[in-house]
């Protein structure tokens, strides 16, 4: 088995330790209170509250350790309090935390932007946009990719997500709970279907073939716009697209003056143990969205793209008043310095070689696992009936509240509901990792035995 050493640990002490039921009392006051000055439209999956956090635990307001399989969403890639981030944050909130970049710059704007336009792919002069959220990032991909080929159509794929406003619910594939009574939505969004191997078990080019056919038959090249793709299809269950299937997109897309767009907003900044999703293929995207891995946990997004595109936008259509904040720019710079150095690259991909042998081991044992998957810190086991593809949503809800209650903090994803996703902190300690997997797999056996 791969052995794994933590990058680096943080002050607090890496440990799981369940002292009360989860949530504990505090954690149940405080939820009270939630529910009483807080709109029920935002959930939450797991009831707790968090005291403080770092390297890959979550201590709660009860004294509750909890190990952190899920990052935020894949925000806290550096761990939650890594020191470059934090003595970047303090020096800057001490000289000024705000002034807008549209009224007066700052240099650390410009240096986020040059770190952007030096780590994503493609050697080609570029130029960066800095915003609010991944959301906002996809929102002006799309401005600038009208803008630069006049056109109006979009075309999004099906089980993909990119965000909560009007345009990105309508990109968005899944109804419920992202679009359900929220419409009518953005006009010209046309979705095609994704490469998904262990549903459709094509190979990367049939796949594409599919969704070229039905651009070319249904929308027409000449009038897309932008190709908006996540590499690897987040909240739609870690699906990895067969080989082949992005770079044939892309080819398309450069072929039909369309602008092809890679939403790396969950994918970036190493978590897949590469620094963006695209470069496991060679895959060169005209213009690139990152958000959550970004800044350490503070919020920033960007769009990176081939300088002439990106500038084909006038004078005044991208900005914002908060968008690349002193503040979360500082963040940025210390994530990065921080990826850079501890090389979290190969951290991810450490972990992925600790991760999948133990879940195909568990697939095995248990019979309900139909398929392992991901890449580098994000990976997914998709929860089926035994001897079926059928979803099983029951079971996958029932093992995460399983694993919530003994300590270990992992999501769900998935159209039909029925994946498990990880995204440990790439500051995890071995040892917790270890842990983790143990208790996944203690609460998979309880649940399956027959």
């Amino acid at each position: 088995m791969a052995t794994y050493s933590a990058p680096h640990a943080d002050d607090l002490p890496q440990e799981r330790r369940v002292l009360t039921a989860i949530p504990g009392p505090r954690s149940q006051e405080l939820q009270a209170r939630r529910a009483a000055a807080v709109s029920s439209a935002v959930s939450v999956t797991l009831p707790i509250f968090i005291e403080s956090a770092g390297g890959g635990v979550l201590l709660d307001v009860d004294g509750n350790s909890l190990i952190d399989l899920g990052s935020g969403i894949a925000v806290t890639t550096v761990g939650n309090a890594a020191p470059r981030v934090v003595a970047a944050v303090q020096e800057q909130v001490a000289r000024f935390t705000h002034t807008c970049f549209m009224v007066t710059g700052y240099e650390g704007y410009v240096e986020v932007c040059e770190a952007l336009n030096r780590l994503t792919p493609g050697a080609h002069e570029k130029r960066s946009a800095l915003f609010n959220s991944g959301a906002e990032a996809v929102e002006n991909a799309i401005k600038i990719s009208r803008a630069h080929t006049g056109r109006d159509a979009v075309v999004v794929f099906e089980h993909g997500y990119h965000g909560r406003t009007n345009l990105t619910m309508a990109m968005t594939a899944k109804n419920m709970p992202y679009k359900q009574s929220f419409g009518p939505f953005a006009p010209e969004i046309y979705r095609v279907p994704l490469s998904y191997p262990f549903r459709d078990g094509r190979s990367g080019e049939l796949a594409a073939a599919e969704a070229i056919l039905k651009i070319e038959k249904e929308i027409g090249a000449s009038n897309v716009a932008a190709i908006v793709i996540e590499p690897i299809a987040g909240e739609g269950g870690f699906i990895v697209p067969a080989e082949g299937f992005l770079p044939r997109l892309a080819d398309f897309a450069r072929d039909n003056g369309i602008v092809f767009v890679a939403d790396e907003i969950q994918t970036g900044f190493c978590r897949t143990g590469a620094w963006f999703g695209c470069d496991h293929e060679g895959v060169v995207p005209d213009l690139i969205t990152t958000a959550k891995g970004m800044a350490g946990g503070l919020p920033l997004a960007a769009v990176t793209g081939r300088a002439e595109i990106m500038n084909s936008v006038h004078a005044g259509g991208l900005g914002g008043t908060y968008g690349g904040n002193p503040v979360a720019c500082a963040a940025a710079l210390g994530a990065i310095a921080t990826m850079e150095e501890l090389d979290l690259i190969g951290a991810a991909r450490t972990i992925e070689s600790v991760m999948v042998p133990r879940l195909r081991a568990l697939a095995e044992r248990t019979g309900v696992i139909g398929e392992v998957r991901g890449r580098g810190a994000m990976i997914a086991v998709e929860i089926v009936k035994p001897g079926s593809t059928t979803p099983d949503a029951e079971l996958t809800s029932a093992v995460a509240k399983a694993c919530h209650a003994q300590g270990v903090v992992v999501l769900t994803a998935g159209t039909y509901g029925n994946v498990l996703r990880f995204l440990p902190p790439l500051s995890m300690p071995a040892h917790l990792l270890d842990e983790a997997l143990t208790v996944l797999e203690e609460q998979f056996l309880a649940l399956t035995a027959r």
